[in-house]
């Protein structure tokens, strides 16, 4: 791999050279104002571990600024990028966080193949982590903050056959007219509600009226998110060859 030149200028000065992970990107969603970017480092011999950038703020979000290129742009899925690093940020059940180092621009080296997919996903399915929890709008979505030391890793790339989008206002009861996105999938022996968190879903969906939408077969990158009033969501981060 090559020296600095291989991932742009520095956004300010510094003397150290980075430590640069390469990899392929498999979500870039929505968190808070920012995003959450992960995905599974590229080597000529194959995929290796997935690899989620995060920053050193409280919830880890990364800013525009963080990850943009040195055009300005905004990596998009399926790039294959140069990562600038500072080390491990391991976090149970985060064990792939990476501390990004801010000082220098990530780096587009190539694009991959949508029809290369099926070598970094999991290759037989299982349970999505532990199931059996579920609010009341999802299904098997959530797992309990005592339970999460039975897990180790918080990514997933899947492969599912009949993905449909619901876009409704869960909190509609209660005054809130927000609306959401779901996805409802099968994968493996066990059925699914997650909320999607992938903003060019989003974008695309939000645009629609509020119904229930086939997407049939697609990757899906899922992600457990930080804990949050006792437990940790599981969220489908991006949506990957669908028809949308």
């Amino acid at each position: 791999m090559k020296g600095p030149s291989t991932i742009g200028d520095k956004l300010t000065s510094t003397s150290e050279e980075p430590l640069v992970k390469r990899l392929v990107i498999l979500a870039n969603s929505r968190k808070l104002q920012a995003r959450c970017v992960a995905g599974r480092e590229w080597r000529e011999e194959g995929p290796g571990d997935w690899i989620r950038p995060v920053s050193d703020r409280e919830h880890q979000e990364v800013s525009q600024r963080e990850r943009m290129y040195e055009n300005g742009s905004d990596p998009q899925i399926l790039d294959i990028i140069d990562v600038p690093l500072l080390g491990r940020r391991a976090d149970s059940p985060q064990t792939e966080n990476w501390l990004l180092n801010p000082r220098w621009y990530w780096n587009k080296v190539g694009q991959l193949d949508e029809k290369r997919l099926s070598v970094l996903a999991d290759q037989s399915p299982q349970p999505l982590w532990i199931n059996d929890y579920s609010t009341y709008h999802g299904l098997n979505d959530r797992i309990p903050e005592e339970r999460i030391s039975e897990i180790s890793g918080s990514l997933r790339l899947i492969s599912t056959e009949d993905v449909r989008l619901r876009v409704f206002r869960p909190g509609q009861m209660f005054g809130d007219a927000k609306r959401r996105i779901q996805a409802r999938f099968s994968y493996g022996d066990d059925d699914y509600h997650l909320r999607v968190t992938d903003p060019l879903i989003e974008t695309a969906y939000f645009a629609r009226e509020d119904g229930e939408y086939p997407l049939g077969r697609a990757y899906l990158t899922i992600s457990l998110g930080e804990l949050w009033q006792g437990y940790y969501y599981k969220l489908v981060a991006a949506i990957i060859g669908a028809e949308t």
